[in-house]
């Protein structure tokens, strides 16, 4: 990788009125502040752009490529300037731990999704660089999180967006910088927008061995009478969910925990094919995130897909998580390193995609 161009952000420099902060074509990054407050950076390529949050938790807020959105409907029009998971909840992709991930139980003193989702960085930064996929313009931060006696990391994570492409790259680097070993989970949540009739297609045999539908629910949710009897289906049949018809009982949510195959180079995969055949995309690495949750909630409010959440645990907070031994360790300045694809594809790069997963499966 070669950088061209590094350039810091400051707090100040972001006001209601977007300004140009940086242009390459055919690339541009330019920055304002919501009406809430919240300074926002607009990355753009010649298919689409990112609105990302460079100062609360690096979250992609929105996503829009090749003339859709691909961001999940909510409650939110704008974020909030606030640490509470549900207090802004809307964002097309939310870094979700360190310490702690999931929904915190009776046991649990965590809040919701740990302390990143929406972490106070003051390192931002945008860069110009190029790597194995061509020249690209990305953001990236640093967030250090220090609690006397008992942690201390930094978390470095970029995003980067190439030319004609609606598939972006992400990275993030974990250093524990305490002189003992360290406790660590992580979730990537990425939340798309589903479409009725879209298919899931994906690198895992959807069996209900691999396919496995979370039975208990979390506090913060509220199911109808009828919920129960809807998971205990989708126990037996987990192919029921791949496609998303109309009417399906996605009402609050269901999770499921899903085992990946990962291709010759590593890489698991993921799509959600549209009735059109575009496609949302996922690819990312088990022997990294060896965890696949998938996240569907389809409400009145709320309309989201989460593909696949690749993380280190199931979601069910930190005490039930340590019970099943998957709660990572990272020694004295160990790091711990994520990469992930995600984004929109053509149909004819979703049909190569979904060859791909075939082959994976032994079908092709």
């Amino acid at each position: 990788m070669s950088a061209e161009w590094v350039v810091p952000l400051y707090p100040e420099q972001f006001s209601s009125q977007e300004r140009l902060l940086l242009r390459k074509p055919p690339f541009e990054a330019t920055g304002f502040r919501f009406s809430t407050g919240v300074a926002a950076v607009r990355l753009k390529n010649d298919v689409g752009d990112l609105v990302m949050l460079p100062f609360q938790g690096q979250q992609i807020w929105s996503a829009h490529f090749y003339g859709r959105n691909l961001t999940m409907k909510s409650m939110f029009e704008e974020p909030n300037p606030t640490t509470e998971y549900l207090r802004t909840y809307g964002a097309f992709f939310i870094h979700c731990g360190i310490t702690a991930m999931g929904v915190p139980s009776a046991q649990d003193t965590h809040p919701l999704h740990g302390e990143l989702p929406n972490a106070p960085y003051r390192d931002a930064f945008l860069v110009l660089g190029k790597d194995d996929r061509g020249p690209y313009l990305g953001l990236g931060g640093r967030y250090r999180y220090t609690v006397a006696f008992n942690t201390d990391y930094v978390a470095e994570p970029t995003v980067r967006l190439y030319a004609n492409s609606g598939v972006i790259r992400l990275h993030l680097t974990v250093t524990n910088l305490k002189r003992t070993p360290m406790e660590l989970m992580y979730l990537a949540h990425i939340n798309f927008r589903p479409v009725d009739n879209g298919r899931l297609v994906y690198s895992a045999p959807c069996t209900p061995e691999h396919v496995r539908v979370r039975r208990s629910i979390p506090s913060h949710i509220h199911p109808p009478p009828d919920y129960e009897a809807f998971l205990e289906e989708l126990a037996h049949h987990p192919e029921k969910h791949n496609v998303l018809r109309p009417g399906l009982f996605f009402d609050p949510e269901v999770v499921f925990t899903v085992d990946y195959l990962a291709d010759e180079e590593g890489w698991a995969h993921s799509l959600h094919i549209h009735p059109d055949g575009q496609a949302d995309y996922v690819r990312h690495r088990p022997d990294q995130l060896d965890k696949g949750i998938r996240w569907i909630c389809r409400t009145p409010d709320q309309d989201a897909l989460g593909l696949v959440l690749p993380a280190t645990a199931e979601p069910e907070g930190y005490t039930a998580e340590k019970a099943k031994g998957n709660i990572k360790t990272l020694p004295p300045g160990g790091t711990f390193h994520v990469d992930l694809e995600m984004g929109a594809l053509r149909p004819e790069e979703a049909r190569a995609i979904e060859g791909k997963i075939e082959r994976i499966l032994g079908r092709a």
